[in-house]
């Protein structure tokens, strides 16, 4: 879809309250999928594949690349305090230099940041220096393309799952409120996509209103520039500006559910016998100013 279809930066729909059929139906398309690779074969002797989203919500962050600026420190602050309230233990962050051998022994999760021309070299030298770590086992002479300026890869190595994330943080302090949102949101998506395992969920129907985070409608930015007020305006509109009030709620679902893969029917389950807890959970978290950065005003009503 055309860029010029987007529904235009700031038009966002009524905080309408969401049924929690609706909330049932987003679980079921963001987290209960089939798992299918499309690099290689798994090799038969490694442990199973598991959705443990504990085991990286309580891990350790490693932050590379560039020297964080003040606002990508507050959204990684902000977002590892409201982990800390959901899961029950603060994650450690070390900001690094420029290099992965800079961090410490085994980080759950990756973050390297620019600001600039994508570090494609420096990028591929940390999924070859993770493949080391882990053993995740890349094809000879395999590369990832940087494809958008924000990205996660996650991988399921023989020594266990890691995720890398590669994010583009504001080259400049005094920015406009477009900058701004654009550069929290972008940093907010992905950090909550690698702890939560959720998978985008196209949207199609813009006359719905948005429910969480994960869901976007198609636009095509493809030659727009990543640093163009046209290009952040488009990736705003496309799906909400922050986390809403089901992906707290699923937040709370995924720690409580104590799965070792929420991958399952098992998930959807946990939320039908638990809904009222974790809708409760879920308000008492919005609630908290501290998280006020990474919410989206628009999207945080609950069920009735």
């Amino acid at each position: 879809m055309a860029l010029l279809a987007a529904v235009p930066f700031g038009a966002r729909a009524d905080n309408t309250h969401p049924t929690r059929g609706e909330f049932l139906a987003l679980a079921k398309q963001g987290w209960v999928f089939d798992l299918h690779s499309s690099r290689h074969r798994r090799d038969p002797d490694f442990p199973p594949v598991q959705f443990n989203s504990s085991e990286v919500a309580m891990g350790e962050i490693c932050v590379i690349g560039e020297p964080a600026n003040r606002l990508s420190e507050r959204v990684i602050s902000s977002f590892v305090g409201l982990l800390g309230d959901i899961y029950g233990r603060r994650l450690s962050v070390t900001y690094a230099n420029r290099s992965i051998s800079s961090c410490p022994t085994r980080p759950r999760v990756y973050v390297r940041l620019y600001s600039g021309r994508p570090p494609s070299a420096l990028f591929n030298a940390d999924l070859r220096q993770m493949d080391r770590d882990f053993d995740i086992r890349f094809p000879p002479q395999w590369r990832e393309p940087v494809y958008s300026p924000a990205q996660a890869n996650g991988f399921f190595g023989h020594e266990g799952a890691i995720a890398h994330l590669l994010v583009r943080q504001a080259p400049h302090t005094n920015l406009t409120p477009l900058q701004r949102d654009f550069y929290t949101s972008i940093l907010t998506e992905e950090l909550f996509q690698v702890v939560s395992f959720g998978a985008d969920i196209l949207k199609f129907d813009r006359d719905a209103p948005f429910r969480s985070k994960l869901q976007e409608h198609p636009v095509n930015l493809r030659r727009v520039s990543w640093q163009s007020d046209q290009f952040m305006t488009g990736l705003l509109s496309s799906n909400p500006n922050g986390l809403c009030g089901f992906d707290v709620f699923m937040l709370h679902a995924l720690a409580g559910s104590g799965l070792e893969t929420v991958n399952s029917a098992e998930l959807i389950m946990f939320i039908e016998t638990n809904f009222d807890v974790l809708k409760a959970a879920a308000e008492k978290t919005v609630a908290n100013p501290a998280y006020e950065m990474l919410l989206d005003n628009s999207c945080l009503a609950l069920p009735d």
